[in-house]
C-alpha cells in the first residue's frame, strides 16, 4: 500500500461576487445566477476528481475556498464539493478547512449549515470599522454586518476566525485606523491580516490615478507602527509579513504557499505546485464553464529558481530560513548561495543573520521588497 504521509493543500477558487470592489484585480465575476454557479460546482467536481491522482502519495491537511466570495454559494454546493474531496482525497483527522466569507453574504443559518458540514475555519473581510472607508472601497457592506457575521459565526461553533483589515484606504486617518483596531480587537478573533492597499492596474481605483485621496507615506507609517504595537500588545504574534494570530492558530493553509509546500489549486487563475513543477490555469471562466482545458504550460522551476523563490517565501514568515532545512532540500549551503547578498542587509539591521537561520527585523519587513529585490534578483 502507497504510503501517504506527506501533507498538501487544496485550494478552491469561487470567482463569484456580488459587485467588484473598486480596488480588487482578482479574478471574480459580479452578477452570476444561480444556474452558472451549479455549473460550476459541477465542473470544480470535475476537476477534483480528475487531479486526484496528483494528490496519491499526500494527506490532505487544508483545504480553502477563496474567491470572490465564496459564501455566495449555498450550502448545498459547499456539500457537494465537500463531498467530493472526500471521496477522492486522504484527509488529515485534523484538517483545517476554510472558507472566505463578505459579511453581506452570511447569515446565521448558512453558517451553522457550513459548520455542520465540517469548515471549521472562517476568514471574514472586514477590512475596516468605519462605514465611510468601506464605502470608499466599494465594500457591499457595513461593520454593523460584520459583528453580526462574527457573532453569528460563534454562535454556529467557529473557534477559529481571521479578520481581514485594510490600511492606507482612501480618506483614512491614523486615527480611524486605530478606531478599526480597537474594534477588531474587542471582537477577539483568532487571527487578523492586514494589508496595505496596493493599486493595481484594470481597477477603478488605478484609474483615478492622482485624484484618489490615499493617506500620505507619514500617514501609512503611523498606520504601520500603530498595527504592530496594538496587535502585540493584545497577544498576537506576527508571524508573516501581512499576517497575525494567537498561538496555534496561524493559518496552516497559507503557510503551505510561504514554506513553499506542495499544493493543488481548482478553477480559473488557481495554481498548483508539486515539486518543482507549478501549473496554472487561465482566467477563462467562459471556456470552464463549457469544460475546457484552460491549463496553461507548466513550469519546470531549475535548481537556482526555486531556491530562490524558496528564500523569497520564506523570509516573508517572521521564522526567516532555516538553514538546516535548506541544506536538506537543495543539498547545499545557505550561506554559500546569498551569505555574501544578505551581509548589507545585515549590517543595516534589516536582516539578522544566525548560524541556524536568517529574518527579517520589523524594519526590514517595511522595505522587504527591495531587500529581496537585490539579494536573489540583481
Amino acid at each position: 500500500m502507497m504510503k501517504k504521509n506527506n501533507p498538501l493543500g487544496l485550494y478552491i477558487h469561487i470567482p463569484f461576487c456580488l459587485r467588484k470592489c473598486l480596488y480588487c484585480d482578482f479574478c471574480s465575476f459580479a452578477g452570476m445566477d444561480a444556474v452558472t454557479m451549479d455549473i460550476y460546482v459541477a465542473r470544480l467536481c470535475e476537476e477534483l476528481a480528475q487531479k486526484a491522482p496528483l494528490a496519491a502519495t499526500h494527506t490532505i491537511d487544508t483545504v480553502y475556498f477563496g474567491g470572490g466570495t465564496p459564501t455566495l454559494l449555498s450550502p448545498y454546493h459547499f456539500e457537494r464539493l465537500l463531498g467530493t474531496v472526500q471521496t477522492h482525497y486522504t484527509l488529515s483527522d485534523d484538517t483545517e478547512i476554510t472558507t472566505e466569507c463578505n459579511p453581506a453574504t452570511a447569515d446565521a443559518d448558512k453558517l451553522c449549515a457550513l459548520r455542520a458540514l465540517g469548515i471549521n475555519r472562517l476568514s471574514i473581510g472586514a477590512q475596516s470599522a468605519v462605514d465611510d472607508e468601506l464605502l470608499a472601497l466599494g465594500r457591499i457592506h457595513t461593520y454593523r454586518d460584520t459583528v453580526a457575521t462574527f457573532r453569528a459565526a460563534r454562535a454556529a461553533g467557529f473557534d477559529n476566525i481571521s479578520l481581514d483589515v485594510m490600511f492606507g484606504i482612501p480618506h483614512q486617518t491614523p486615527e480611524s485606523f486605530s478606531h478599526t483596531l480597537d474594534e477588531i480587537l474587542s471582537l477577539s478573533p483568532e487571527h487578523i491580516s492586514a494589508y496595505s492597499l496596493i493599486v493595481e492596474p484594470n481597477t477603478p481605483f488605478f484609474e483615478a490615478g492622482a485624484s484618489l485621496p490615499l493617506p500620505d507615506e507619514d500617514a501609512l507609517c503611523d498606520m504601520s507602527e500603530l498595527l504592530l504595537t496594538r496587535l502585540r500588545g493584545a497577544g498576537y504574534e506576527r508571524y508573516e509579513i501581512s499576517n497575525f494570530a494567537r498561538d496555534g492558530r496561524r493559518s496552516r493553509h497559507n503557510l503551505h504557499y510561504w514554506k513553499m509546500d506542495d499544493y493543488l489549486g481548482f478553477g480559473p487563475a488557481a495554481h498548483s505546485l508539486i515539486g518543482n513543477v507549478r501549473t496554472g490555469h487561465s482566467h477563462d471562466l467562459d471556456a470552464y464553464l463549457k469544460g475546457k482545458d484552460i491549463t496553461e504550460p507548466e513550469e519546470t522551476l531549475d535548481e537556482m529558481a526555486a531556491s530562490d523563490e524558496y528564500v523569497m517565501l520564506r523570509l516573508r514568515l517572521s521564522d526567516g530560513v532555516n538553514k538546516k532545512d535548506f541544506f536538506a532540500r537543495f543539498g547545499q549551503e545557505f550561506d554559500g548561495f546569498y551569505a555574501t547578498a544578505a551581509e548589507k542587509f545585515v549590517a543595516a539591521g534589516l536582516l539578522v543573520d544566525t548560524p541556524e537561520r536568517i529574518y527579517f527585523t520589523d524594519r526590514g519587513f517595511s522595505v522587504s521588497n527591495m531587500v529581496l529585490s537585490e539579494m536573489l534578483f540583481d
